[in-house]
């Protein structure tokens, strides 16, 4: 029978989607989903709307002949309501996806597992893409105010370092060359081991193969003078991501969020100073932010040296601290100031794309009569070429900057 694997939400739940890939031992995979006679659902629940999005697309498929099977944070949230609802044939957690092969034969099952497990299974392939992410830890300590994460996801644990090291030695045999290291909180990767990240990134350096290293989202916080000493490094894409969320203290004190804007703005300035591009996440309207205090995060982000931006919109997710909050901010007034972030980060952007010189590019694929990738510094690059690109690294010296990416010829 084929199975074809629609996967939801972050990085981490396409990492996931690979292992249960590789644990297919009596299935085919198909990458179309009209052929598939089985279709996993790699959920995401991090806000009611990712619920919301998973269920619309549960409910589409339970009009066809297909045996749909649920599992991702949203097997937590929604999986026995579909059980029962008879949408699904079966419901598992993240922990016995590595099962995937002998629950694929089985139907109204409930098995969310525990939250206490890491991955054994060493992924050899990344089926359909160019670059390989790799899981380093799961579950977060942080209790942030509209996340639900942590309580689906579990408290934070890393993955075996030499399993790592093993999982990066053999896709690069495999030929992949840049590496995007993932997880719920990949900076608290180590601390439950004795490493940490930047021990890891050193020792993921010396594999044959590995060309660059991507790091997924981090906090300001783990940020220390450890992983600083390795900015420099050749392999270091020349891009990091670093989540502040907000920049008002009071709305950061609001979201029982950690980290502060003063320290945060040395931070992102040092590392500017490394010839960095920085992108964040930041989210708008969340209860309690106050004319006052988005004005203040307008002013202070415009003093950010910011490239990038994961914008959004406050979503109530049920069962967080924030969705019993008062203060609610209407949906016009939250929009609106998603507009204006967007259209600061935006024009920033483009400042710093105006100033650099050679891209480095793994090229990724074909889009709209251009090969297309990303550069040291996560922008995208659209090239026209007659000649076959996919798969193989670029440097481009001249190209023209537009709004939407860079463009040359090659």
């Amino acid at each position: 029978m084929r199975v074809y694997f629609k996967t939801f939400g972050c990085r981490t739940n396409l990492f996931d989607t690979q292992i249960m890939m590789s644990s297919l031992k009596d299935f085919t995979i198909t990458q179309n989903e009209q052929d598939a006679d089985i279709i996993v659902v790699n959920s995401c629940t991090v806000t009611n709307g990712a619920d919301s999005s998973v269920r619309h697309y549960i409910n589409r498929l339970s009009r066809s002949n297909k045996k749909i099977y649920l599992t991702g944070c949203g097997a937590f949230t929604k999986g026995k309501e579909l059980l029962e609802a008879k949408k699904v044939k079966g419901v598992f957690g993240h922990s016995e996806k590595e099962k995937i092969n002998e629950l694929l034969q089985k139907e109204n099952f409930f098995e969310l597992g525990d939250l206490t497990s890491v991955d054994k299974q060493i992924v050899g392939e990344f089926i359909g893409k160019s670059r390989a992410f790799i899981k380093v830890q799961e579950g977060c300590d942080f209790r942030c105010s509209y996340c639900i994460i942590p309580f689906v996801r579990g408290d934070a644990r890393s993955m075996p370092e030499d399993r790592i090291i093993e999982q990066v030695r053999k896709l690069a045999a495999n030929g992949f060359g840049e590496f995007i290291l993932t997880g719920t909180n990949v900076g608290s990767y180590g601390k439950d081991t004795g490493s940490s990240l930047a021990k890891l990134l050193k020792r993921l350096s010396f594999i044959r193969g590995v060309r660059r290293l991507r790091i997924g989202s981090i906090e300001p916080i783990q940020i220390d003078e450890e992983f600083k000493e390795i900015l420099d490094e050749p392999w270091m894409a020349k891009h990091l991501h670093i989540a502040l969320q907000h920049t008002s203290d009071k709305m950061l004190e609001i979201m029982n969020r950690r980290n502060r804007v003063e320290e945060d703005l040395k931070l992102f300035e040092e590392i500017a100073s490394h010839g960095y591009a920085i992108g964040t996440d930041f989210i708008v309207g969340h209860p309690g932010e106050s004319e006052e205090i988005f004005k203040e995060a307008v002013e202070n982000i415009q003093k950010f040296p910011l490239t990038h931006i994961h914008l959004f919109t406050y979503s109530k997710r049920d069962s967080t601290a924030a969705a019993s909050m008062k203060s609610q901010v209407p949906g016009g007034v939250a929009k609106e100031r998603f507009k204006i972030i967007k259209s600061i980060i935006e024009e920033k952007n483009l400042q710093f794309r105006q100033k650099q010189g050679a891209l480095q590019v793994l090229v990724e694929g074909w889009k709209k009569d251009y090969f297309f990738g990303y550069d040291q510094f996560y922008n995208p690059l659209f090239i026209e070429s007659e000649l076959d690109l996919q798969g193989n690294w670029v440097e481009v010296q001249d190209y023209e900057v537009k709004k939407e990416g860079n463009f040359a010829k090659f």
